[in-house]
């Protein structure tokens, strides 16, 4: 593969140019010159989650190039290198190899996908290269403890369990049941739910699965049904999440669905014909809408459209939080930079937030995620309104 460093992105078409040539080192940090900072990020440009993968990337390279035309962070440069994994794990696998054996990064942020991330990080951090706040909530991103892993918010299974914990307080729900992917991901959801039901001493009535690209739910809905369920709490992403609801609803089944930050994409609130109207979901941030957000925000989706003649998605959300947040750290992290000294400096934050209002974030020495907190979302007229939050599990 060729090192990418990208440029501008259309609604469906990324520009790319080819780097040539290794960057001189000016002393024994790797990624760190005199002169700038070399960061890595393998994600989907071209694949499924592109929508993710494109438009977090854009944001953070909108926030560097902010930040470069200021002069730096201490007089260093930052060079966002990216590669496309297609959200597929040889491509990342593949993608990580060359940021880090190639390109020499000093750290890897925001990776897109969790078995991508899982499949990269034993080679990642045997290199000594930290994993800054990759894009997915899975546990394994900051658990076993490790000092160069770092994730920023709360987790699906803080979400699941928050959740559930909010809607049998606040709805009343007694008869839970879940529906989940077949897959590692749907399988930390269905351990959120067996364990938070446990601390509430109620049952897990029924439990149903699906297969990432299935679009026929009866079967699971006529078997969720059956056993009475008052909640179902969904181990799904996007399209499974707006079938098996729909679907439900069509068979005149009105009971709460509770889903987690998969789900949060306009995508979902957004369904023709109001599929997902009443549908809750957890999530760990904010989506901004123009006519709610504040004038900073405003000010920020306009440069965003302005530079890439589209409205931010949640992906920029994610993108701008990110590379907003390390920025803070390496300023922080002082001019004779480090991975110690980022490190430490990671360690020393307490109270951050981010422009959309997000939960607060803090580190330490031993605190690899920044917040457990999240938010409760409904669908209404087809847009996420907030119920509540931040919430969690344990409090």
């Amino acid at each position: 593969m060729r090192r990418v460093s990208v440029l501008a992105v259309a609604a469906s078409t990324i520009v790319i140019t080819a780097a040539a040539g290794a960057f001189a080192q000016a002393s024994n940090v790797r990624g760190v010159t005199k002169t700038e900072i070399v960061i890595g990020m393998h994600t989907d440009l071209s694949g499924v989650a592109a929508s993710y993968g494109v438009n977090s990337a854009n944001a953070m390279r909108m926030r560097i190039d902010e930040v470069n035309a200021q002069g730096g962070v201490h007089g260093r440069k930052i060079r966002l290198i990216v590669e496309d994994n297609q959200y597929q794990v040889p491509r990342a696998v593949q993608a990580a190899n060359k940021l880090i054996n190639r390109d020499n990064i000093f750290l890897m942020a925001g990776a897109l996908g969790t078995p991508m991330n899982n499949a990269v990080l034993p080679d990642q951090l045997k290199a000594g290269v930290p994993n800054f706040f990759p894009i997915t909530a899975a546990r394994q991103m900051y658990l076993p403890f490790h000092r160069l892993k770092f994730a920023g918010g709360s987790t699906y299974y803080d979400q699941i369990r928050a959740g559930i914990k909010w809607m049998v307080a606040n709805k009343g729900s007694k008869r839970i049941c879940t529906l989940y992917q077949d897959t590692d991901f749907g399988k930390e959801i269905l351990e959120a739910v067996q364990d938070q039901t446990k601390a509430l001493n109620l049952p897990l009535v029924e439990t149903a699965t699906n297969k990432p690209a299935d679009t026929d739910f009866t079967a699971q809905i006529t078997k969720l049904r059956a056993a009475n369920c008052d909640l179902v709490v969904m181990g799904t992403i996007i399209r499974d999440a707006i079938v098996p609801y729909g679907t439900a609803r069509k068979m005149g089944w009105n009971v709460d669905f509770l889903g987690q930050s998969a789900n949060y994409d306009q995508i979902v609130a957004g369904a023709p014909g109001g599929a997902t109207e009443g549908l809750y979901t957890m999530a760990g941030t904010i989506l901004p809408y123009r006519d709610t957000a504040t004038p900073t925000v405003v000010a920020w989706m306009d440069r965003y459209k302005a530079k890439y003649g589209s409205d931010p998605n949640i992906g920029a959300v994610y993108g701008h939080a990110l590379m907003d947040q390390l920025i803070f750290a390496l300023e922080r992290a002082g001019k004779d930079l480090t991975t110690d000294k980022l490190i430490t400096a990671m360690e020393s934050i307490k109270g951050y937030r981010d422009i959309f209002g997000g939960p607060v974030v803090s580190y330490g020495p031993d605190k690899r995620q920044g917040s457990d907190e999240s938010f409760l979302f409904q669908v209404q007229k087809g847009r996420f309104v907030m119920i509540a939050g931040p919430v969690n599990y344990g409090s």
